[in-house]
């Protein structure tokens, strides 16, 4: 992996090769950014670019013995422990590294959803248990075999119970050159013991003209497309890799049609979007949901005089702009609320036509029998 394949996060890659250039890498380093960031690709990046036999300025080589192991992640001084799902007290990260590596060739991006999909997890829990913190001091108690550095990467040291603390001393008084990089998504659920012994690197989410050039250059996607999955994503590149696996469609066009029907208290076209959407599958419904709260917070913004932070195409922008007149701040708070707990029931199996019949009953009076802005009576096309 380098730092290039690597979708935007200039800053924090810099800032990551300035360490290495000034001598300055710290023994344990946590990399903290939400899902979706990049954080585990920048990670096992800058691994790679520590351990290049012939670095570059701004990357690794990528054509090193180094650089061919790394990018089959089967560096002998590099290792990876993560969450499983454990079958056996006995079982470690050893146990699953060919589905871990499988998993990240196929994805750097992962979420713990993706990751279970490649194991036999059943009902059981995701953590790192007492048998991997062993078999980590044990790694770790030697020196580098071939690179400079021995580098471990543990992902989402949040699954680190108590057992953690068995930990603290190998990371306080590591080995020579031997680097702890933890990728972490939620600070609050690490142990603070471990959390006081490391440097934090903190990566923001991804913007969203970052997301839709990764989306356009690296993944074939039309501009239209783009913007809209990068406008569903809310900077999370996972989730909008996701989308990609989805059927395409135009939820701006399905989202204002519904919101139209609602205003004109049409009943038998709403029994008919209601058959619609109840057809789409739980994830477009999900994605539909998503981005009908998206859009209504975008009208919100239009609303309060915010318009520069308003990111959408220029013909749903102008759909945005025409619907403020027949919607106020207390509406538009209102719907998203119903939209809000529809994507709530959606993830938990709720029967779909019973939902969106509901939720348009409920958009129908919010936009009837609410007040309206004076001599404003349906909404433009």
């Amino acid at each position: 992996m380098q730092f290039k394949h690597i979708a935007g996060q200039q800053a924090v890659k810099q800032r990551l090769i300035n360490t290495v250039k000034d001598n300055r890498v710290s023994h344990a380093q946590l990399f903290l950014g939400p899902e979706g960031s990049g954080s585990l690709a920048l990670a096992v990046a800058y691994a790679q670019y520590l351990s290049c036999g012939n670095r570059q300025p701004d990357d690794s080589c990528g054509i090193c013995a180094s650089c061919h192991k790394y990018q089959k992640l089967m560096h002998p001084d590099l290792h990876f422990s993560y969450p499983f799902f454990a079958k056996d007290k006995n079982d470690t990260a050893l146990s699953f590294i060919e589905q871990w590596r499988e998993a990240f060739s196929a994805n750097p991006y992962l979420s713990l959803d993706i990751w279970r999909s490649y194991l036999d997890a059943e009902n059981k829990q995701a953590n790192i248990n007492i048998a991997e913190c062993h078999q980590i001091i044990k790694k770790l108690s030697f020196k580098p075999f071939e690179s400079e550095y021995k580098i471990l990467i543990l992902w989402l040291p949040e699954y680190l119970d108590k057992e953690g603390n068995s930990l603290l001393k190998i990371i306080e008084e590591p080995q020579p050159n031997t680097l702890f990089l933890l990728v972490a998504q939620n600070q609050d659920q690490i142990l603070n013991t471990i959390l006081s012994r490391t440097q934090l690197v903190k990566i923001p989410a991804l913007t969203y003209d970052e997301i839709k050039e990764e989306l356009m250059q690296n993944h074939h996607q039309t501009e239209f497309a783009a913007a809209e999955i990068a406008y569903l994503s809310n900077g999370n590149l996972t989730e909008a890799l996701s989308m990609l696996q989805q059927e395409n469609k135009s939820y701006h066009t399905l989202f204002v049609h519904w919101l139209r029907l609602c205003f004109g208290n049409k009943g038998s076209e709403v029994m008919d979007f209601v058959e619609q959407t109840a057809k789409m599958g739980r994830e477009n419904q999900k994605n539909f949901l998503r981005y009908g709260i998206s859009f209504i917070r975008e009208c919100c913004l239009l609303m309060a005089g915010a318009g520069n932070l308003v990111h959408l195409p220029p013909n749903e922008l102008e759909t945005a702009q025409r619907m403020t007149n027949v919607m106020n701040t207390a509406m538009a708070q209102a719907i998203s609320t119903e939209l809000e707990k529809a994507h709530y029931h959606v993830e938990r199996n709720a029967n779909p036509k019973i939902l969106f019949l509901d939720v348009s009953l409920q958009i129908i009076k919010i936009l009837n029998f609410k007040t309206l802005p004076a001599g404003t009576h349906y909404i433009p096309n």
